[in-house]
């Protein structure tokens, strides 16, 4: 059974633990009146939190805990009666995580009602510990390791769950008939350096209760690591695709060599440009099979993602992009034929600025991995100027979670990307042959007397070979095959390719990269 984020075991980028620093929680005064709990509250705590030395925490865990395997773990459950707000008839509803397996840290939650800030405790009588023998008594100094919230998106009858904290900053949220897959963080801190990576944590929560007729919910987070603090706030709105605004004010303690803002982590083990390696009776096995990127001039790019052998970093150095995001864009069954897993359903995940992030680039880091247990993909936006030690970065971003108005290019898109050659014998000359499917509304009023040209580039590495663009009559979009030779096997070649009818872009750009051999 395919294992979701919170379900998998630690990869290459989350096997670095992270740490808690409990913060006493302060609400300003003034003439003896306490104000509401807001943004200002944490972004305060972040701000004197970075002043001061960092201490890394120890795990709590006892031996009942600590020694559960994933299984074991994830028999552990929150009773459904003692969901907060159950009892008040609220809209949404907040359940807890247990300690336990990875998750050896408590971090705190408290409830904003009004003006008054309560934190919610852990209780071991509210979990049940299925066929586990744990002895609750020896459990009551721990605390939660995250927190998840309930909502009834797809029938009134029921609430899902629609959005997660659990790990680090990991999170996730899930709109109208979508199930877990890729996940976002609040930051990535030198991911895929060689020097290792910093994994900030979110330790503390504030949740404000929701009103009768509330649609939307709002929490406040505080982010901790040895190098960066953060505040955090997210406001939850669920839907066909659910969103989440984000608003966040950072601070460094230490210099940073690369900082990933709005980072997203998905799964890529083989799809329609890679296949499986091994015998899966399944024809492709992702969370997301490509990265979207909406420039700030207009253009789109579309990069197929890859399992590589090796580590690759691969970037688009942009000004004010208008947007990027992982993407599921295959949501046919026949593609995946998983009952289990359903990865036609699994959403894409969207992130759209607000205000002016400036220049800097959106990095893709894809790690090979032998199986689908492992997040091997992340992609975040990195800033050209970094923030100063001690002064306050604010950043603010939509993240959308999507399924069935997914984010594409006005014009047409990328719908697959095959590797191969079909019935023709391959050629003496070690070329490599790609199929490239383009769909979109362009096509429908393209006059007949237009016939679609191939624009393919190559880096010093490749040579084009030879670009042809067919008719797709089964799907009314256009089909380009490239053959292209790789000049040294040992090193990657970058391939751009679009849809030109006469001196009109037609398409995205298609940018593939062939993986060194």
């Amino acid at each position: 059974m395919h294992l979701n984020l919170f379900q998998r075991t630690p990869s290459a980028l989350a096997r670095v633990r992270s740490v808690i620093l409990p913060v006493a929680l302060l609400l300003p005064w003034m003439g003896g009146n306490a104000f509401a709990f807001d943004f200002n509250n944490v972004a305060k705590q972040a701000k004197e939190l970075a002043a001061s030395s960092y201490s890394k925490p120890e795990g709590n865990l006892p031996k009942e805990i600590s020694n559960l395997d994933y299984e074991q773990y994830k028999d552990i459950r929150f009773l459904p009666e003692k969901f907060t707000w159950r009892s008040q008839k609220l809209p949404f509803e907040l359940a807890f995580f247990h300690e336990g397996y990875a998750f050896d840290q408590p971090v705190k939650i408290s409830e904003i009602n009004g003006q008054s800030v309560k934190e919610i405790r852990f209780d071991p009588n509210d979990f049940d510990y299925g066929g586990n023998k744990v002895d609750p008594r020896k459990l009551r100094g721990l605390g939660f390791a995250g927190f998840r919230v309930h909502y009834p998106l797809n029938t009134s009858k029921y609430k899902d769950e629609v959005l997660s904290f659990l790990g680090a900053s990991y999170f996730r949220a899930l709109g109208k008939d979508q199930t877990y897959g890729l996940s976002a963080r609040g930051l990535a801190i030198d991911t895929g350096l060689s020097s290792g990576e910093e994994f900030p944590r979110f330790t503390e929560f504030w949740v404000e209760r929701p009103k009768a007729s509330d649609k939307e919910l709002t929490i406040y987070a505080l982010l901790n690591s040895r190098r960066v603090t953060g505040a955090y706030r997210f406001v939850l709105k669920p839907g066909s695709d659910t969103t989440v605004d984000v608003k966040a004010q950072l601070y460094l303690r230490e210099n940073v060599s690369k900082l990933g803002l709005a980072p997203l982590t998905s799964m890529y083990l083989h799809g329609d440009n890679q296949r499986s390696q091994g015998e899966d009776y399944r024809p492709e096995v992702h969370d997301s099979d490509g990265l979207s990127v909406a420039s700030g001039t207009g253009e789109w790019i579309w990069r197929p993602l890859v399992n590589p052998k090796r580590l690759l970093v691969t970037s688009y150095s942009l000004s004010n992009p208008a947007g990027f995001g992982l993407m599921q864009r295959d949501r046919d069954f026949g593609s995946y034929q998983d009952l289990d897993a359903k990865y036609e359903r699994r959403p894409s995940a969207w992130i759209q600025p607000k205000g002016n992030w400036g220049s800097g680039r959106v990095e893709l880091v894809q790690i090979p991995t032998p199986d689908e247990t492992n997040d091997n993909v992340v992609a975040f936006w990195v800033p050209e100027n970094v923030p100063k030690v001690g002064q306050p970065f604010n950043l603010e971003y939509t993240l959308s979670w999507q399924k069935e108005a997914e984010k594409r290019p006005p014009l047409s898109w990328v719908t697959q990307t095959r590797r191969g050659f079909g019935y023709q014998k391959k050629s003496d000359d070690n070329s490599i042959g790609l199929v490239v499917d383009f769909d979109g509304p362009v096509f429908k009023k393209l006059s007949d007397k237009v016939q679609p040209e191939g624009v393919v580039s190559a880096d010093d590495n490749g040579k084009v070979l030879e670009t042809k663009v067919f008719r797709n009559e089964a799907t009314g979009g256009w089909r380009m095959t490239v053959r292209v030779r790789r000049n040294e096997d040992n090193k990657p070649v970058e391939l751009r390719g679009f849809l030109r009818g006469g001196s009109t872009t037609l398409s995205e750009t298609w940018s593939y990269i062939l993986p060194p051999n």
